[in-house]
């Protein structure tokens, strides 16, 4: 590992000999000279991995000397060594992009580290990582074994996605494997967990009920609004919480984040059902029972989220919060994002503001359809880089920094993640049933295994409705995906590797839930 070619530039290079040998005996090619003049001469033509400089030298000094070997390598890592504790040394070196910044005297065992922690660090942090993971593999196993709640399931999910972040640029393909066999195994004592329990929690009867999705504003929102001080909610469509750690970064920026959690989204994980439930306060069954005028089934004609910004109004005053001024905006294109920006007025002089952000859902069917966008997210470290990138360079970052600047409370959270699907599922079904291809509804679903799927044959057992006597759901597990007898081949190999939601995921049910509060 220790193959480096190092420069050592100092005045008083004869007296560092021991320090050289010492690198020497470490496997690096050590070269040694007194001036800046020949420093340079030497970064040119000797093909070094670093350098180490010495700021206080005769003739040309360190830091007059470290803008032309930056000009000649500008990716080469420069430690600079220097007597001098000044401050303004350090900000000179520092601004000029050195790696590192050692005050003498030296001991070997320092210098050693710093150049450890420049040219070794990925393989360290690598094989540090691929220790650390076998480890916790066991643990992790054993707790696939004995989980008996959504909060059991929660801490293995955030488990299984941190590994998964922290080992994607890991070397060692092998332990990717490893952890690619343990997040399948836990998706499906995941969907067996599901199958067994979810009615048990969608009618609140489980052990430990979670915070679900007709749940969540007045357990997690409204006692924010009721502390005081303005609220505004994100709900950003298929938002991951594998995505919200990619972007924690550029999001908490000037935060402090208060609450860093998941919550369980309904089935169907699709917009329709998950959140209408959100902003209504109320199950699907629910909804269609009290409101049947707001509520289209799938067969029928019309928008399916039509009635949101309602909904909200009527679940604000049903709890007591009618006195406080409220906002509702959708956002379904980029110029809606900047419109918004040019009128944060209104949003300003609110108490709770809303704001829907369709962009991830948008980016996902445009992955279906459009070959570019495949090729850019071939798989989910791929879009989750593709999501960050759109984050740095949104409206809804600067978004954030606005309601930051004015004191604003910040709910991030979703309707639903999504799932990268593989494996076609083949059913039978008449026209009338659901295009959805993680959750089919309609009357005749047949063909497939009742193994395969989670079937709900009674849907107001799951506090669905159905839209005739005789529908039945269906939902999709992992990383299945459900498909007609009929054209099977054909819609096998077009929705292979898209992402998609609807159906029984940790991916898709598991829902960040972030506050953030502005910094004082």
């Amino acid at each position: 590992m220790n193959n480096a070619k190092i420069l050592w530039v100092d005045d008083e290079i004869e007296l560092l000999r021991p320090h050289i040998l010492f690198l020497t005996d470490k496997g690096y090619t050590v070269e040694g000279c007194n001036n800046g003049y020949d420093a340079i001469e030497m970064v040119q033509s000797g093909g070094f991995d670093l350098v180490i400089l010495d700021e206080m030298m005769p003739g040309m000094t360190g830091l007059e000397t470290l803008p032309h070997i930056k000009e000649l390598r500008p990716e080469l890592p420069v430690i600079m060594v220097t007597k001098s504790e000044e401050e303004q040394i350090m900000d000179k070196a520092i601004g000029s992009k050195i790696a590192d910044y050692l005050i003498k005297p030296v001991n070997p065992n320092q210098v050693l580290l710093s150049i450890k922690k420049n040219l070794h660090s990925r393989e360290l942090v690598s094989s540090q990582s691929t220790a650390d993971y076998r480890a916790e593999f066991g643990r992790i196993s054993s707790q696939l074994g004995a989980a008996a709640t959504f909060g059991d399931w929660k801490t293995i999910y955030r488990k299984l996605v941190g590994w998964e972040l922290e080992l994607a640029a890991n070397p060692d393909e092998s332990i990717r494997e490893v952890l690619a066999y343990q997040r399948e195994e836990a998706g499906v004592e995941f969907g067996k967990f599901v199958r067994k329990n979810y009615a048990e929690i969608v009618n609140g009867r489980a052990s430990e009920t979670p915070v679900m999705s007709h749940t969540l504003l007045r357990e997690m929102v409204f006692p924010l609004l009721e502390q005081g001080g303005k609220v505004t909610l994100l709900l950003i469509d298929n938002f991951r919480y594998d995505q919200w750690l990619s972007v924690r970064d550029l999001m908490g920026e000037g935060y402090s984040v208060e609450t860093d959690d998941l919550y369980c989204a309904i089935l169907p994980t699709a917009t329709q059902y998950a959140r209408n439930a959100i902003f209504a306060g109320m199950t699907p069954l629910e909804i269609s029972r009290r409101t049947p005028k707001m509520w289209l089934f799938d067969n029928e004609e019309g928008g399916k989220n039509q009635h949101e910004e309602e909904f909200l109004r009527a679940l604000v005053a049903s709890c007591g919060l009618s006195d406080r001024k409220v906002t509702f905006d959708k956002l379904v294109r980029p110029e809606q994002g900047r419109k918004l920006i040019e009128n944060m007025g209104r949003i300003y002089d609110a108490d709770f503001s809303v704001i829907v952000y369709n962009f991830l859902d948008i980016l996902s069917h445009a992955r279906t359809e459009t070959e570019i966008i495949r090729e850019l997210t071939e798989d989910d470290a791929a879009f989750r880089s593709l999501t960050r990138s759109w984050f740095e360079h949104s409206e809804l970052l600067t978004l954030v920094r606005l309601l930051r600047d004015r004191g604003h409370t910040v709910v991030i959270t979703s309707d639903h993640g999504t799932m990268r699907v593989d494996t076609p599922v083949k059913m039978i079904a008449d026209r009338e049933t659901s295009q959805n291809l993680r959750y089919k509804t309609g009357k005749r679903l047949a063909g497939y295994s009742p193994k395969e799927v989670f079937e709900a044959l009674k849907p107001e057992d799951i506090q669905l409705p159905r839209s005739n006597l005789s529908s039945t759901f269906v939902f999709a597990m992992g990383r299945d995906y459900l498909i007609y007898q009929n054209n099977a081949g054909q819609f096998s190999r077009y929705y292979r590797g898209t992402f998609q939601h609807g159906g029984v995921s940790m991916e898709e049910m598991m829902v960040p839930l972030i506050v953030l509060r502005p910094k004082v």
